[in-house]
């Protein structure tokens, strides 16, 4: 069990495979890195939009971009980490892929699905609520 096929003609040894692993276990961690940025934005920008509009005094003078735009705007930017950093993964994955044909990694995508899934629904929100 120390060589993994590849192919009909090539074979990996034990040193190539566990490097191989390592690779895709990296690519993995890059993903979930991408993820807490995303969440971390989203979750920021969705504080400071609630925070700043219940802090908010009625007359108060009007800026060029307010809390509400500045929250949706980090909400947006959180979005687009998390976008960005599946794009990544699906590229460093199928390049990796045909060497040792690994699959990516369904729980790495579910979760960072379902942070996005978060994103948009509070995103959503806060346009209804402008």
């Amino acid at each position: 069990m120390t060589e993994l096929k590849i192919s009909n003609t090539e074979r990996l040894d034990l040193a190539s495979r566990l490097a191989f692993d390592r690779t895709r276990v990296a690519f993995e961690r890059t993903m979930l890195a991408w993820t807490r940025t995303g969440t971390s934005l989203i979750t920021f920008g969705f504080g400071v939009y609630k925070f700043l509009q219940i802090e908010r005094k009625p007359g108060a003078q009007d800026y060029i971009i307010g809390s509400e735009q500045f929250g949706l705007v980090l909400v947006c930017i959180g979005l687009g980490a998390l976008a960005l950093g599946t794009l990544e993964y699906h590229r460093n994955m199928r390049e990796l892929g045909p060497i040792y044909m690994a699959r990516p990694s369904w729980l790495v995508m579910l979760f960072a699905g379902s942070i996005a899934v978060l994103g948009v629904l509070a995103f959503v929100v806060m346009l209804i609520r402008q």
